[in-house]
């Protein structure tokens, strides 16, 4: 396990994927996607039209974790033009074993996040939720074929609610590249 666990620390570095010139117009948006929050309730990612959108794959047990202050931080200055949407995810070493309860707690008691957070998702694999196969096919956002790679991967969504960039979970949202991708 603590093999998997390196492993997932240093394989993806400092890894960014910008969206090419000239790519094939994607097939569907962010719009089209329609998730349920932590408490349940579906929230339809058309509301967040005409700002951009950072999409996380969260965990608390997690050596990224202390991410979602930064990512907190991020949001509270940037409200109204960016919105951080945090989406629980088991996938890597099992390092988000909690219920939504749970994660919400945590969250909200150790990093002040009220950023909206979602239900737990698979995002790779055969149980792979919808969103996160959009995100990572190519046929269908129309450039991008990355997965996450570890917890606390970023995708950035523009405007018109295609997808624009892919960083690795070592990006901040003050690194130079990040900070690049959302001007």
């Amino acid at each position: 396990m603590l093999g998997t666990l390196l492993t997932g620390l240093f394989a993806d570095k400092n890894e960014a994927v910008t969206r090419p010139e000239n790519t094939v117009p994607a097939k569907q948006t962010l719009y089209d996607f329609k998730v349920k929050s932590l408490d349940g309730k579906e929230v339809d990612l058309s509301k967040y039209k005409g700002k951009k959108v950072i999409i996380l794959n969260t965990a608390s047990k997690c050596g990224f974790t202390p991410q979602y202050a930064d990512w907190e931080k991020f949001y509270e200055a940037n409200k109204g033009k960016v919105e951080v949407l945090g989406f629980p995810s088991n996938d890597f070493g099992g390092q988000e074993p909690g219920s939504e309860e749970e994660i919400g707690a945590f969250c909200q008691k150790n990093y002040g996040v009220t950023f909206p957070m979602f239900s737990k998702v698979a995002t790779k694999g055969a149980e792979q939720a919808p969103l996160y196969k959009w995100l990572s096919t190519k046929d269908l956002n129309g450039w991008n074929d990355k997965v996450p790679t570890w917890n606390f991967c970023k995708y950035v969504i523009n405007e018109k609610g295609e997808l624009t960039h892919f960083f690795a979970s070592k990006v901040k949202p003050d690194s130079p590249e990040f900070l690049e991708a959302i001007k």
